[in-house]
């Protein structure tokens, strides 16, 4: 997939993406009059709805999200997309520190012995582990695994500094990258095979706590999703089939993308029981003198949170960015009509960013010459920035500035004396208008089915099934089997802890037997 994906915009035969370079110089060697670039070359190619997959590619490519690289399935994130990252991280890292979560770093070699001791964990990473297996010209006599997870790099370490019962609870965090060689298709941010992401690895006296924290974090996964992109999640529990391999159980939040009528999970908490710690030994005193296993965690979220973004708010004309996670929240662009106060106009653009950003917001100007303000307009559209303001001769005569939405067109004329107020009051709307559309499209693809038929014909729709199932492993394999086909199979994205009323003698769609739960079902990334 990579570096053939970029088309050209808009059927102009002009290079997407910002790539219109300054105008040349009048004809004939004369005047060095500027050409101003008025035609946007920016518009995109393909429709979300008509073709989401090149959509999707071209707007992460033309928003300056991503750069392809020239091995497949690895991606250079750009400015763009950082700055989303560390919008995100700076909230997460902060509410896991109130919990007394350290942060720390562990090497991303993995010796294969410390791999292979925990067999079930290793069978479920083996296929994506990538090795490394030379230095130079000479062949290394032991070849070393990248870390696909981390839970074999840390657990020796874990039983060598935990002794005794005041040595718990140990809580560590790291940020880091890995590496899974898968061989689907690569998607950016979806699936790429070295992605960044936060893994936090703890351990407990008891289940007790364990179980406690596990919901904690998983709380926080919400919170990354709905309260900062915007996206609505549902939380829940993962089947048997579909858990952490070598896990106890395995929570997620799990989104749902409308145009594909696919599941996504987007982050997930693993109680991973006392499988490690039976594993690699990590046993301690406890405050009896008896010998203990220790109970443990791990949980992550990753660059993925931004292709999700990218996904349920894009619209035909690029990204549409949630307020909290943008670089860029306000763009201040200066109209000058002919005759008019130019440098006047640009003071005054000048002064309306240097006003909001002493108040705290996200402001920046475009004052380059060489283009319209209409190419302006559409550059700053497709790479989602939430508020644009225009300034011209009418605006500065008025002590005013005309304010657009992104993302839903909305003009609005703001006096100058109330901008900050207006501006901060808008960004909190944006911020939850975009939750609100989305959430009400997410909750217009639930379907609510009982019977096979219905599961088949809701399916065919593209829509999040809600089932009564009998929770055994065999009957997902077989609804797995069954709707096996070019769209890939369904399977169960999560139970959800808020569960709707299960009347007695309901019995499951795909096998006939008594249900014990309601679980979502559905085809996923």
């Amino acid at each position: 997939m990579a570096g053939g994906q970029t088309k050209k915009a808009g059927g102009e035969g002009k290079k997407g993406g910002g790539e219109t370079k300054k105008g040349n110089a009048n004809a004939g060697g004369g005047g060095k009059k500027k050409e101003v670039k008025k035609e946007t070359g920016l518009g995109l190619s393909y429709k979300k709805d008509e073709n989401f997959g090149e959509w999707y590619s071209e707007v992460v490519v033309h928003g300056e999200m991503i750069e392809y690289y020239d091995i497949s399935g690895c991606y250079i994130l750009r400015p763009w997309t950082m700055s989303i990252w560390e919008a995100m991280q700076e909230f997460f890292d902060a509410e896991i520190k109130k919990l007394k979560i350290k942060n720390c770093y562990f090497p991303l070699f993995v010796s294969p012995t410390v791999l292979q001791k925990e067999k079930e964990h290793v069978e479920g990473f083996a296929p994506e582990v990538a090795w490394v297996t030379k230095s130079g010209q000479s062949d290394l006599e032991v070849p070393i695994a990248i870390r696909p997870t981390s839970e074999t790099v840390m657990y020796p370490y874990y039983s060598k500094w935990i002794r005794g019962h005041r040595d718990l609870p140990l809580k560590l965090n790291q940020w880091c990258n890995v590496v899974r060689w898968e061989f689907s298709n690569p998607t950016p941010f979806i699936r790429s095979r070295e992605f960044l992401w936060q893994e936090g690895h703890t351990a407990f006296a008891t289940k007790a706590e364990a179980d406690e924290e596990v919901l904690d974090i998983l709380e926080l996964y919400r919170r990354v999703y709905e309260e900062y992109l915007a996206i609505p999640v549902i939380k829940g529990k993962k089947s048997e089939l579909e858990k952490f391999a070598g896990g106890l159980y395995t929570t997620s939040v799990e989104a749902f993308i409308p145009n594909t009528g696919r599941g996504i999970q987007g982050a997930t908490s693993h109680c991973l029981g006392q499988n490690f710690a039976k594993m690699f030994e990590i046993n301690f005193e406890d405050e009896k003198g008896e010998k203990a296993m220790v109970w443990q965690n791990s949980w992550a979220y990753s660059t993925r949170t931004i292709g999700v973004m990218v996904m349920v708010h894009g619209d035909d004309k690029g990204l549409v960015l949630p307020p909290k996670v943008a670089a860029v929240q306000v763009i201040v662009i200066p109209v000058p009509f002919k005759d008019a106060d130019t440098q006047g106009i640009f003071d005054a653009c000048t002064s309306t960013v240097n006003t909001l950003t002493e108040a705290g917001i996200h402001a920046e100007a475009d004052l380059r010459d060489n283009y319209s303000p209409g190419w302006k307009y559409s550059h700053w559209e497709l790479k989602g920035v939430p508020l644009r303001i225009e300034i011209g001769p009418r605006d500065l005569a008025n002590s005013q500035v005309r304010v657009v939405r992104r993302d839903n067109s909305a003009k609005v004329d703001i006096p100058m004396a109330s901008l900050v107020e207006q501006v901060k009051d808008l960004l909190v709307t944006i911020q939850k208008s975009l939750y609100d559309v989305a959430t009400q499209k997410r909750d217009a693809c639930i379907q609510k089915v009982t019977t096979w038929d219905e599961f088949i014909e809701a399916l065919g729709q593209k829509k999040l099934i809600l089932a009564p199932w009998c929770d055994e492993e065999e009957v997902e394999k077989d609804v797995k089997a069954r709707t096996k086909g070019e769209m890939g199979a369904c399977k169960t994205l999560c139970t959800p802890f808020e569960q709707p009323d299960l009347p007695e003698g309901t019995l499951c769609f795909a096998s006939g037997k008594p249900a014990k739960k309601w679980s979502y079902w559905g085809r996923s990334y």
